[in-house]
């Protein structure tokens, strides 16, 4: 008993981590996961917060002219919320909004309802040709938004569109162009480019939800639109409500497309878009301020629109689970 008793007073003490006065616990590993986290933090201060703040400084900032007839050298001087006022009192630049705000309320139920569909479809097909056609609809993403909008421009304009000339001699005679289409037209492209990366977010979450469901669903007698509406969409409104904040983002970001498209019809005017209304505030007009000043209210209305948008759903989830 003696022996055992000083081979335990003898042994050496476990390396486990003691609490540290006041019983709190070693910080060793919160500084191991700061570790792991510093780096995204560095990069999303140097590519997200500083820029933003740049552009918020940069809005309260306004030329200043010397002289008397006010020919001299310029300054910079502090303009405070004028810009912002500037900004807001520009019909065309509010118009843009309303464009947008228009495109997206069209196009983005279009485009989910779209990938939706074919997320459903490749689920129910067989693994060889699910895999194909999930390239071939994944494939516009991998093309470029000015590409695709020349491609688009070609297949829009009379004269070089095969598709216009089709049409010309069953009498249809379609203006892709015009005034009151081309926004539409634009939203083709955006579909075109988009829905097949929207796919395959609804097709991840399709692939996670557990066979077991299925097996239940088609014991208890349910069809195939049965499982489909009553198990698959219910599953996948995650990956809709992430979708939809990225495409209303995007909707407010609506820049290459109608830039492209711009030299091939007068109705698409160089402030269509607010950022192209930015975009020419900065570099035809030179007022960077002003332009800053558009680009944060940008800013601005898509956190308010995406924060509205996760808010709605989630008091719809909050409701459905009561």
């Amino acid at each position: 008993m003696s022996t055992a008793i000083s081979r335990t007073k003898n042994r050496p003490e476990s390396r486990t981590e003691k609490p540290t006065p006041g019983g709190r616990r070693s910080a060793r590993p919160n500084r191991a996961a700061w570790g792991f986290v510093l780096p995204f933090v560095a990069l999303f201060l140097f590519t997200f917060v500083l820029p933003l703040g740049y552009a918020v400084y940069q809005s309260m900032l306004k030329p200043v002219r010397s002289g008397s007839l006010g020919l001299g050298p310029a300054t910079v001087g502090f303009a405070g919320l004028d810009n912002y006022s500037l900004a807001l009192q520009q019909s065309a630049f509010l118009e843009s909004f309303a464009r947008v705000l228009l495109f997206g309320i069209v196009q983005i139920p279009v485009m989910l309802l779209l990938a939706t569909a074919l997320a459903m479809a490749l689920d129910t097909l067989s693994q060889r040709w699910a895999g194909i056609l999930r390239a071939a609809y994944f494939l516009p993403y991998g093309v470029p938004g000015v590409i695709a909008s020349i491609l688009w421009g070609f297949l829009y304009v009379p004269g070089v569109s095969p598709i216009v000339d089709l049409l010309d001699r069953v009498g249809l005679a379609p203006d892709f162009l015009g005034y009151d289409t081309v926004l539409w037209s634009i939203a083709n492209i955006v579909i075109w480019e988009f829905a097949g990366y929207n796919m395959l977010v609804i097709v991840a979450q399709l692939k996670a939800i557990p066979q077991d469901l299925y097996e239940a669903a088609r014991i208890d007698g349910a069809s195939a639109w049965q499982t489909a509406i009553r198990i698959k969409l219910p599953l996948v409104r995650p990956a809709l409500v992430l979708t939809g904040v990225f495409s209303i983002i995007g909707t407010l970001q609506l820049f290459a497309e109608p830039l492209v498209i711009k030299p091939l019809t007068s109705t698409v005017t160089s402030s269509y878009t607010p950022n192209l209304s930015a975009y020419n505030e900065a570099f035809a007009n030179n007022n960077i301020y002003l332009a800053a000043a558009e680009s944060v209210i940008l800013a601005l209305v898509a956190s308010v629109l995406s924060f509205g948008f996760l808010s709605l759903v989630n008091r719809r989830n909050g409701s459905d689970a009561r």
